[in-house]
């Protein structure tokens, strides 16, 4: 067995059942009631049993067994060394999209690593090619209901998809497709879309042919290639005009119709990016079916907008402004993709609040290119290079998807204190963009009223 693969107790909390029964950190779990356990989901599996039988190595190196009877839903209150309790699963593809592949050198190890694990789609909302997926793992989605289950398709020719991820085992991954539909699991789809290549023609194929999974596989979204600086030897792709984004709005429409006067969802979405391309209105909150693929950037600003507008609603009935209040100056940066939405929200704000001037900025991203138009891929070089010598006012309003999750990181290794530093201006962390509104009043309110 691998290091990485012992599943040693870090921590027990407090007056839980592991607490109860004598578990103590260093400990480590070898089975559960007769099965060995691989990972966490095989944890999380077997753990749900009322009647338990532990076989536990202690740290003092003594195999004993342990039984424990508890409700279905109690957790042991366990924390491992290793929370995945397992080595992820690398990809074995060389998608002709893969953003990972763009990626300049110098920077941090694990912004290298490309993972295509069916457990971190089920745990993290990851997206799987299925080309990792041996049958006894698909076994165990089915039995442990694993979902919804993340996949992406790019493709549903088989031949295509063979080239797109550059595995000759591609396209018959995609029978997999057919057993988690008979097993009832539910999935999201995929459609990294790559001009000349899985467009078009092909773009109505695949929708119609994931439509016969409707509705177990219960979204699917269409988003552009994202397309950096650094492609040298890479597969030569173009960037989708504006009128390629109507004709992929077009299609996408075509077939939400159609889904919905079936199944009353709307199956099939296009990516913000789009519909501003294409200088289309966005769509309405309804027809993004609850936002299954947010994290794909569809619905975001939708999404975003009516968050805002709830909060915004809610603070000019109840807030109450003083015209004597000190003048303040904000600059809010974002990526060019928000920009609109971010523009909009402050315009509000400065007719609200008395006295309140913000600027918004649009980041270019020249670490990885202007094609790049995101926030979160938005680094601390570019908004130093950008604004060094403005004057940013009272405060630097930057989004938290800019930094590392957790941390004051930004992807290129700079800490918010050198954007601090180096600007010589306070910066203050939007949570998100509903929280737009509470980083501005707190930045307003810590500035004197006068007289």
């Amino acid at each position: 067995m691998r290091k990485n693969e012992r599943h040693i107790i870090k921590s027990v909390a407090k007056d839980s059942i592991a607490e109860e029964i004598g578990l103590e950190p260093g400990d480590e779990i070898l089975k559960i009631n007769g099965e060995e356990i691989r990972d966490i989901l095989d944890y999380m599996f077997f753990v749900q049993d009322e009647e338990l039988l532990l076989e536990v190595n202690t740290k003092q190196g003594e195999i004993c067994e342990v039984e424990i009877e508890k409700d279905f839903t109690e957790d042991l209150g366990i924390e491992f060394e290793n929370s995945f309790m397992d080595s992820y699963t690398s990809c074995k593809n060389k998608c002709i999209f893969c953003f990972i592949d763009q990626m300049p050198p110098g920077m941090r190890e694990t912004l290298y690593f490309k993972d295509d694990d069916d457990r971190l789609s089920f745990l993290q909302g990851n997206y799987v090619t299925l080309t990792n997926l041996d049958d006894a793992e698909l076994d165990r989605i089915i039995r442990y209901r694993m979902e919804p289950i993340n996949i992406s398709f790019q493709t549903m020719n088989p031949e295509l998809r063979c080239k797109m991820l550059n595995n000759r085992f591609a396209g018959e991954a995609l029978k997999k497709v057919d057993k988690l539909y008979e097993a009832d699991i539910i999935m999201n789809g995929q459609i990294v879309l790559c001009k000349g290549y899985n467009d078009k023609e092909e773009l109505e194929y695949s929708i119609e042919q994931m439509y016969k999974y409707c509705p177990v596989l219960e979204s699917v979204s269409v988003v552009p290639v994202g397309l950096t600086k650094y492609r040298d030897g890479l597969a030569k792709l173009e960037p989708f005009t504006k009128e390629d984004a109507c004709q992929v709005i077009d299609t996408i429409e075509k077939w939400q119709k159609i889904a919905f006067e079936e199944h009353e969802i709307h199956f099939v979405h296009a990516s913000d990016e789009w519909y501003l391309l294409a200088e289309r209105e966005l769509p309405e909150a309804d027809r993004y079916d609850g936002y299954l693929q947010l994290a794909n950037g569809v619905g975001m600003i939708t999404s975003d907008r009516d968050d805002f507008y709830l909060q915004y609603n809610d603070l000019i009935n109840d807030y109450k402004t003083d015209e004597n209040h000190k003048k303040v100056k904000i600059t809010a940066i974002t990526g060019k993709l928000a920009y609109g939405l971010v523009k909009e929200m402050a315009m509000r704000m400065c007719e609200f609040l008395p006295n309140l001037d913000i600027e918004v900025v649009s980041i270019v991203n020249e670490f990885f290119g202007e094609r790049i138009t995101v926030a979160g891929l938005i680094t601390a070089s570019d908004i130093m290079k950008q604004l060094k010598g403005k004057d940013l006012g009272d405060s630097l309003v930057i989004p938290e998807c800019m930094l590392r999750a957790g941390e004051r990181v930004f992807l290129d290794d700079y800490m918010v204190e050198d954007v601090m530093s180096t600007l010589q201006v306070n910066v203050d962390i939007v949570k998100s963009n509903s929280g737009f509104i509470d980083t501005i009043l707190e930045i307003y309110e810590r500035n004197f009223v006068g007289e």
